[in-house]
């Protein structure tokens, strides 16, 4: 039972629980973005009318990019990943964490806000959008994709600050004197 009680505080002490929410986070959208790239239709048209058109025709460019985008994806939750497991201390340096963690949350969280920020000024009638606006595609990102990205923005940013402290306390400690 402690034993069990300790692991809990490692892990809760060193981050892994925000590098594993913010992994999942990435996969479950790469895994989205993998769906359509085989063709998958649903909730397609929230991301917009062109995506559906383009998907339904067999356009390869939007097939070659709905799989990069997922490749991206899931390259964010590897990162993640590799900020909380030791085998990322290993195979990359820390400044290429340090730089990833962090520019990839400042990334993440900034798109995400200036879609919603513009979106929400549409809303608000300080934007005037086209005439032949695609609302699907429009309340599909305000409520569901660009959210999303902020989350997973927010996520990083957590497991970055997580990486960033334990990294000190590890130079900390191998600089100690014995």
């Amino acid at each position: 039972m402690t034993s069990d009680v300790h692991a809990d505080v490692r892990v809760r002490e060193s981050g892994q629980w925000a590098g594993y929410a913010t992994a999942a986070c990435a996969f479950l959208f790469a895994l989205i973005s993998f769906y359509w790239g085989f063709g998958g239709t649903f909730a397609l048209d929230t991301v917009g009318r062109e995506a559906v058109e383009l998907i339904e025709a067999g356009d390869v460019g939007i097939y070659i990019a709905v799989w990069f985008a997922g490749l991206v994806k899931a390259a964010g939750g590897v990162l993640a990943l590799a900020l909380v497991q030791p085998w990322g201390r290993r195979y990359l340096r820390h400044w290429m964490l340090l730089l990833g963690g962090w520019g990839g949350a400042a990334v993440l969280i900034l798109y995400g806000a200036a879609q919603i920020g513009i979106q929400l000024m549409v809303r608000a009638g300080i934007l005037v959008p086209p005439g032949d606006m695609d609302w699907r595609g429009f309340y599909g990102h305000l409520y569901l994709w660009d959210p999303w990205f902020i989350v997973w923005g927010i996520l990083m940013a957590i497991t970055a600050f997580y990486y960033t402290r334990n990294a000190r306390r590890r130079r900390a400690q191998e600089s100690a004197p014995a």
